[in-house]
């Protein structure tokens, strides 16, 4: 079968190469995955093996495959109100701080970088919304992004089935979500306020940060997961750079910057404030 064998050479090439273009770090235990999900790629472009690929991917100058080699390696695995424990303190610390710091700032910016299809910045738009009320009292926005084209396109659809929703409470459903009838029976998309709160790119959080503004918070879960600590040490120093003076840094519960010689202080298990 065509691209079926993956040598533990070609292995090695293909790990080392998505570290270099993206962070994450593929150990031996992931050989069976980069087989099964690269296989699909060699099928699909007509490749003979492994090889013949990697040699594509490297000498391609447009690079439109490399994107669609890492968006066949990235895992993506979310929820809503994944990790409730953090939406609690978003509620209950954050955002009464962004309140305080109002006229100092008139605005609250937000970064979900890791975002997946979505679930995450949604999340965040509802919170801030079942927050403040119907009617925001500053300029509002929250940048989405992922390095993943495939799970950013889901996203922007804002359309999710009923499973996906089953921890939502029906008020809540209700209020920020339509109701599919007939062919999308089964299916909720989201409501235009809340997808008019965010602006979803595909950015890769290896590159130098263009950001003109600074956030008031950055959720970055479960993504450093993938990454060396020279890596680690490196994103979350510019996440540092990129908050304002007060910020707050979430990560996963599978996360810790301990080892990471960083300006953040502790202020519990992946919450993280820039003072």
């Amino acid at each position: 079968m065509i691209g079926s064998e993956l040598s533990d050479g070609d292995f090695w090439r293909f790990s080392a190469l998505v570290h270099e273009k993206c962070g994450i770090e593929l150990h031996e235990g992931k050989k069976e995955l980069v087989r099964a999900r690269l296989s699909k790629r060699l099928r699909e472009g007509g490749f003979k093996d492994f090889r013949a690929y990697y040699k594509f991917l490297t000498e391609d100058e447009s690079g439109d495959e490399l994107v669609r080699m890492l968006d066949a390696i990235s895992t993506n695995l979310t929820s809503f109100f994944r990790e409730e424990k953090h939406f609690d303190f978003l509620k209950n610390t954050v955002l009464p701080s962004c309140v305080a710091e109002n006229g100092r700032y008139k605005r609250l910016r937000a970064w979900s970088a890791g975002c997946s299809s979505g679930e995450e910045p949604y999340s965040l738009a509802i919170c801030v919304l079942e927050y403040f009320g119907d009617s925001l009292p500053f300029d509002t926005k929250i940048l989405a992004t992922d390095i993943s084209t495939k799970v950013l396109a889901r996203a922007k659809t804002g359309i999710y089935s009923s499973d996906r929703l089953a921890k939502i409470p029906k008020p809540t459903l209700r209020k920020y979500f339509q109701k599919g009838y007939g062919s999308q029976e089964g299916r909720f998309r989201v409501k235009r306020s809340i997808k008019d709160m965010i602006k979803y790119q595909r950015f890769n959080l290896m590159d130098s940060f263009p950001f003109r503004e600074t956030f008031n918070f950055v959720f970055c879960r479960n993504v450093m997961i993938y990454f060396n600590k020279q890596t680690q040490q490196m994103l979350v120093n510019k996440f540092y750079d990129c908050l304002v003076d007060g910020g707050y840094l979430l990560i996963g519960h599978s996360e810790s910057l301990t080892g990471i010689d960083h300006g953040f202080k502790y202020i519990k298990p992946t919450v993280y404030h820039k003072q």
